[in-house]
């Protein structure tokens, strides 16, 4: 690390940033209701459809993808960024980050706890970062190899199936709620009263609204609606944990201890962000399904940037990064993906 000018990097990537807030504006806001218009649209058009797959069942399956899409839009290019306050700047109280909802089953101010705070300060700190891994997954040498391991390849795919559920619990199970006595060092922002009440409410709605509400009033339809929603929800996770483990678990990505990430400039801190994700090439339409995070260096690099931006500045970042020889990890969604299952069955082992 003592080789790269820390000074110089941050330099460099803070004038990008406020090159780029300098531009945002009417575009950016045109840009995000364009996506809620469009996210509205596939909902709405989707659920109709699903009722009349008795008619043709290929309606019902143009229904479902038509829903998923929802579903990823509702998740990644908007609920995501919104959360990160991307469009405060706009004043729209339906798009502002202190009172967003989301339509997954994860109580958005955890997420903003567990995530917007803690992932993106402490990025893949071992003991800081609650994501690397979720608790489940054994990623590097730096934990234990347990039995349990042995199989982790099918608890990876069990997360994905249920991802919404994952990332709901995410925060319940860090906090040890239901699993016993709470890890030392750890001081609970929240009481394990309000996260069970928070987790259940949340989650009651979200189970209500997809498979008991919208089934019923489709009446002799139930069936067709409430497969339907329970495929759009399958679709929507696989494809947003296989976006986020791309991001953040291929073979290049690193890890780092509290020790060496102590006083840490903002070019320290800049340069682990970079160490700590990779990207995922492909074009406009793919990007704005994974809510740009298929730019997740950039992500992490400004995550309160608005993420359509995030393609016009990494040429930039990836410049800068090349002059201190630093590696820009980017490749195709399926030589990340591959890293990510491969990185997954090395330390199935000890």
């Amino acid at each position: 690390m003592n080789k790269i000018n820390f000074t110089l990097l941050a330099q460099e990537l803070d004038d990008i940033k406020q090159q780029t807030l300098s531009k945002v504006g009417q575009a950016d806001a045109d840009h995000i209701r364009r996506i809620i218009r469009i996210q509205r649209y596939c909902e709405w058009s989707g659920r109709v459809l699903l009722m009349m797959g008795f008619l043709l069942p290929a309606l019902w399956l143009i229904g479902v993808l038509l829903l998923a899409i929802a579903k990823i839009l509702d998740n990644m290019e908007i609920g995501h960024n919104v959360m990160h306050g991307q469009y405060d700047w706009m004043n729209d109280k339906h798009i502002n980050s202190r009172v967003y909802e989301w339509d997954i089953a994860c109580d958005g101010q955890s997420w903003h706890r567990v995530h917007n705070y803690e992932h993106h300060t402490y990025t893949n700190i071992l003991g800081k970062d609650r994501d690397f891994g979720y608790g489940l997954l054994r990623l590097s040498n730096d934990f234990k190899w347990r039995l349990k391991n042995s199989w982790q390849l099918l608890t990876y795919i069990n997360l994905s199936m249920l991802f919404q559920w994952g990332v709901s619990y995410h925060e319940m199970a860090a906090e040890r709620v239901f699993l016993g006595k709470q890890k030392q060092g750890r001081d609970p922002r929240v009481s394990h009263r309000m996260l069970k009440q928070r987790f259940f409410s949340k989650g009651t709605r979200q189970l209500l609204k997809d498979y008991v509400v919208f089934p019923v009033l489709a009446g002799p339809l139930f069936l067709w609606v409430f497969s339907g929603n329970l495929l759009a929800n399958l679709i929507r996770n696989l494809w947003t944990s296989t976006i986020i483990f791309c991001g953040h678990f291929t073979e290049q990505t690193h890890t780092f201890e509290q020790r060496d990430c102590e006083n840490e400039s903002q070019g320290q801190w800049y340069y682990r962000q970079v160490l700590g994700s990779s990207n995922i090439q492909g074009s406009n339409t793919f990007h704005i399904l994974t809510g740009h995070l298929s730019y997740q260096i950039e992500h992490h690099l400004f995550p309160d940037l608005p993420a359509s931006r995030y393609q016009e500045i990494a040429p930039k970042v990836q410049a800068v990064l090349s002059q201190h020889g630093i590696t820009y990890n980017t490749g195709g969604f399926f030589k990340q993906y591959r890293s990510v299952l491969k990185r997954i069955l090395r330390y199935s082992f000890p």
